[in-house]
């Protein structure tokens, strides 16, 4: 086995590691536990996720699988990610991805220090000049690894840890191609960045927008609902109308590309969150009452069946959390 074949399994390993451990970064739906779970065993092995490549403009495509969509960039010159979604189905994307032809990427981008944007990480490490993130994702991501009930070594860590952190703003020249980044302030975290492939006009906004889906909203990790509106108000203020927009996440009827009209929906379900909430706390209502809301209402297609897979609740107590907040 030679050094980069060494490197690329043990990195895969690593990151195997580090997410069978707890789920480190991602918040997730609650699972069933107790004793009916306990004596439960799982005989036939998952199906193998369905992943696509989906090209849109000037040799840039995103890459859907589990987790976040996965942005990339194939030129002659250059080849580039954004987001590495999780060990299995990064190694398929690194194996599958049109016209790399087992090149090294020049760069991998983070948009933010969630599992299911960086999870992959480690299989990417071995293959990647550089990973670069916003300057509070180690640190974001160092407080959720310490946060699990067997935290991952500083080994392990150093293999999905960016190396470049910039504070507002990051571009470089990729072949024909510039790839510029920004940080406009908490929202979802507070380490989410646009980045922008400038010659496609294409913006991948990881999880800065969920298309019609309930987001995760991420208080321990800096969110902040009401800058997330400004932020989705400054992004479709200040980018080409006519950009093509990479969601982090999409329901399954809109998918993740995306338009400015989308983004403003979903500024007005948070806007909207907000003032629900804010509603039912001058009528009284405690934190307990105002989570027990299963839909919003104005926002059917964000409507999801009642059960641990629903995010609203959640969403009603950040709110609560930052409205009554000092």
């Amino acid at each position: 086995m030679n050094r980069r074949d060494f490197l690329l399994k043990s990195g895969a390993a690593a990151s195997l590691g580090l997410f069978a451990k707890a789920p480190l970064f991602a918040q997730a739906p609650a699972t069933n536990s107790g004793p009916a779970a306990a004596t439960t065993t799982l005989l036939v092995a998952p199906p193998p996720p369905v992943t696509t490549f989906t090209p849109l403009r000037r040799n840039v495509g995103y890459f859907t699988g589990r987790g976040g969509s996965i942005g990339w960039l194939v030129n002659p010159d250059a080849v580039v990610a954004v987001d590495t979604q999780f060990p299995e189905t990064a190694a398929i994307f690194l194996r599958d991805l049109p016209g790399r032809a087992g090149r090294t990427l020049d760069a991998v981008i983070n948009t933010h220090h969630h599992g299911d944007h960086t999870g992959g990480n480690g299989v990417f490490r071995p293959a990647t000049k550089t990973i670069v993130a916003h300057a509070n994702v180690p640190g974001l991501m160092r407080a959720a690894a310490a946060r699990n009930p067997k935290p991952p070594s500083e080994a392990e860590l150093a293999l999905m840890i960016p190396d470049l952190g910039f504070a507002e703003g990051y571009r470089q020249g990729f072949g024909d191609e510039a790839i510029s980044c920004k940080y406009l302030g908490p929202a979802h975290t507070k380490g989410d960045i646009v980045v922008l492939f400038e010659q496609a006009n294409v913006v991948h906004l990881g999880d800065l927008l969920f298309n019609r889906l309930y987001p995760v909203i991420d208080r321990p990790g800096g969110a902040s609902i009401r800058h997330w509106v400004t932020v989705l108000e400054k992004i479709v203020a200040d980018y080409p109308k006519d950009a093509i927009y990479v969601s982090g996440h999409g329901q399954a009827k809109f998918g993740v590309e995306c338009r400015p009209a989308d983004l403003l929906v979903f500024r007005d379900y948070l806007s909207a969150l907000l003032a629900h909430v804010e509603g039912e706390i001058k009528a009284g209502k405690p934190k307990e009452e105002i989570t027990k809301l299963e839909n919003l209402a104005g926002f059917p297609d964000f409507h999801v069946p009642p059960g641990p897979g629903n995010r609203l609740p959640a969403n009603l107590g950040v709110a609560y959390d930052e409205l009554t907040a000092g």
